[in-house]
């Protein structure tokens, strides 16, 4: 059974400690680093996910001020529990998260270095579409409501 939990004075080591497969470490800012931010950013929120009692991976999103729509910003699974089905299920919760809460908007919006395959399968499986190549480089993509949520 997959959660999401909050991440807290009791698990905030273990987060920093997950790691990627060394091939994706170009793909996302470190937990450390995302952790700090949403101490700077508090409107961002993190969460740890796990299986059952077990920390498998990390997700900080929030309401982007620039735009107004809920981004997901970092999403990891840890290397050893890659493939398991993990992500596509944490995803899912965070999903429906962001659609339960008061501030819920029509979009969730994320992006994601082009050649990080893994990823856009992820992200495609639960309802992201790609509409483009960010300024910045990365690939963007929109999942979006149905009407009357």
């Amino acid at each position: 059974m997959i959660c999401l939990r909050l991440i807290d004075q009791n698990n905030w080591e273990e987060c920093i400690k997950l790691k990627l497969k060394q091939e994706q470490q170009d793909f996302i800012a470190s937990n450390l680093y995302s952790i700090a931010e949403s101490k700077i950013f508090p409107h961002l929120k993190i969460k740890s996910i796990y299986f059952s009692e077990e920390l498998v991976g990390f997700a900080m999103y929030g309401i982007d001020s620039d735009d107004g729509n809920y981004w997901i910003y970092r999403f990891m699974i840890d290397e050893r529990f890659q493939g398991r089905g993990y992500g596509k299920s944490a995803m899912k919760l965070i999903i429906q998260d962001i659609a339960n809460s008061n501030d819920c908007t029509d979009v969730i919006w994320l992006g994601y270095q082009p050649e990080n395959e893994q990823g856009r399968r992820l992200y495609a499986s639960v309802g992201f579409e790609e509409v483009g190549i960010a300024p910045w480089g990365e690939m963007l993509a929109k999942f979006s409501f149905p009407s009357g949520n």
